[in-house]
């Protein structure tokens, strides 16, 4: 099974760079965030005649977000909805696999819980989410978490750990609590898997670097873990970079997981 996260700022508008990367690796399952797309207005007659008959999404105008498109039959689907009904989290069971799809609250700019609430609702978003696997799934399950959790976690997921210790998404607080949720189920990171610490791994290149490939100051805020029953399916993770240089791209790229 092929499985693809990817935040595509708005699937209505990115419709083409999605039929793309289809014909390029033809993924098996694609979970996007950030759909911006309200439930009645989802492309999903052009998704199935892309290949992917069925799907289950959760979105809201113009911002948030999420999907899953699928080759095969999605089984007990749900969302978690921690807070105001964000459209941040879709689940379903594809082939025995429970897919969890996630977009972490980005966290506004200042990393300080007291004057920025929006940096608050992160951090208590993924103790929420820990708090959840741990009371509602077991470490046997055979489970897929996925998504855009705008957390560069170590310190080759980013172009500069020591310069951006004190920037939203490598702040020691978030990379702790991630670290941690990561820890409390033993989900296995698959980016760090097969790449190893030492080596700089990226999915996101910021719409404000005009030379973006040049600088190449990016980060790994995407990611794909898996349960342990899963640890030896695992066989390769790609990160499209080229996906950054399409035309109007997102500033994500497209990270895929195969698991035999």
């Amino acid at each position: 099974m092929r499985i693809t996260t990817w935040n595509i700022n708005s699937v209505r508008l990115r419709m083409n760079l999605l039929e793309k990367f289809i014909q390029m690796t033809s993924p098996d399952v694609i979970c996007l965030q950030e759909t911006k797309a309200h439930d009645d207005v989802f492309p999903h007659e052009l998704i199935k005649q892309l290949g992917y008959e069925f799907l289950a999404f959760s979105g809201q105008k113009s911002y948030n977000g999420v999907a899953i498109l699928s080759k095969y039959p999605i089984e007990d689907v749900f969302s978690l909805e921690f807070y105001n009904e964000d459209k941040r989290h879709i689940a379903g069971k594809i082939n025995g696999i429970e897919i969890h799809n996630f977009y972490i609250p980005a966290g506004g700019d200042e990393p300080d819980i007291e004057i920025n609430p929006k940096f608050k609702h992160k951090l208590e978003y993924i103790k929420l989410v820990q708090e959840w696997f741990a009371t509602n799934r077991n470490k046997t399950d055979k489970i897929v978490l996925v998504g855009d959790l705008n957390i560069a976690p170590h310190e080759h997921d980013v172009w500069s750990s020591k310069q951006l210790k004190k920037v939203v998404s490598h702040t020691p607080i978030e990379r702790e609590l991630l670290i941690n949720l990561q820890n409390s189920f033993e989900f296995i990171d698959s980016g760090r898997h097969f790449t190893p610490m030492e080596e700089k791994l990226y999915s996101w290149w910021s719409y404000r670097g005009k030379e973006w490939d040049k600088s190449n100051r990016g980060r790994r805020l995407d990611h794909i873990w898996v349960s342990l029953p899963l640890k030896d399916n695992l066989k390769k993770i790609v990160s499209l970079r080229e996906a950054r240089g399409w035309e109007r791209p997102s500033d994500h790229v497209p990270f895929t997981l195969d698991l035999k």
